[in-house]
């Protein structure tokens, strides 16, 4: 990598920030383009003190992840009207000193989906209530999917499903689920509690698409149970590798190399991988 007076600088800010990928796959995309510039992780207590150095060095993009995403949207010039109803933004770029914010996780699943099945007219079950669930059900919706929101918080659950007008059924006591995606966006599975499932078992059927946004460990406990069931699945990677092309995008105006991408993300966690390209 070269990196001279002209190298721009990218970022992620987040808290914690030493787990992450993003480094690592956005870095990849640079060198394999040839666009000068460099991608580092900042771990970030005070996001509006970070947004501030944004503006005085000129840091040309950022990633924003937990727990900034909500907090960041009041310290921005612009926000993309996608990110505005989502409520939450996790990719900033700086135009000439104009912070712009949009929100990339929904489009990153979408596009991890439509790899390998319709979203037009498809009855879509998430999983969840939380930040990942309203980007990514948001998205959904705005392609034409139509949305059951599963949670154990039955208030969170509700309002979810206000919000994106879709239907709510509460986790507990749930006694069959019809869907032909089924879209876990909880942390329920990751590591350490690898063996953990988000809802029960027997409640996965054949013909669905089944995907988990958690990729550590890769093959979470839910997608293995789908896959013996001979469901197809989407794993954690996909929509990782997607949404961070989105923000590639944004950033140099060029198309992302998805699949070196997905290959530099999977040496990090040491796995291998089908296809082509979550959480940061």
């Amino acid at each position: 990598m070269k990196i001279d007076a002209q190298t721009s600088l990218y970022a992620v800010f987040g808290n914690p920030v030493s787990h992450s990928l993003s480094p690592v796959m956005h870095n990849t995309a640079f060198a394999e383009t040839g666009f000068n510039a460099v991608y580092l992780a900042f771990r970030v207590v005070d996001i509006e003190a970070a947004m501030a150095a944004v503006r005085a060095v000129g840091i040309r993009g950022v990633s924003v992840t937990i727990p900034h995403k909500v907090a960041a949207m009041n310290l921005l010039d612009e926000i993309d009207d996608q990110a505005r109803r989502i409520g939450a933004v996790n990719t900033v770029v700086n135009r000439e000193g104009r912070l712009w914010g949009y929100n990339s996780d929904g489009q990153g699943a979408v596009r991890a989906l439509l790899a390998k099945t319709a979203i037009e007219g498809a009855d879509i079950v998430i999983i969840g209530a939380g930040g990942a669930a309203r980007a990514i059900g948001s998205s959904l919706v705005d392609n034409g999917g139509r949305i059951t929101i599963i949670n154990r918080s039955i208030q969170a659950g509700k309002r979810l499903a206000d919000n994106l007008n879709a239907d709510f059924k509460p986790l507990a006591g749930l006694k069959q689920i019809r869907a032909d995606i089924l879209i876990n966006t909880t942390p329920v599975g990751m590591h350490p509690q690898t063996k953990q499932l988000p809802l029960s078992p027997e409640l996965i059927r054949r013909e669905m698409l089944v995907m988990d946004i958690v990729y550590n460990p890769l093959q979470t406990a839910l997608l293995k149970h789908a896959r013996s069931r001979g469901c197809r699945t989407v794993d954690g990677i996909d929509m990782f590798v997607y949404q961070g092309a989105c923000q590639f995008r944004l950033w140099t105006g060029k198309e992302a190399p998805l699949e070196c991408m997905r290959k530099a993300v999977l040496a990090a966690l040491n796995v291998e991988g089908d296809g082509a390209g979550g959480n940061k």
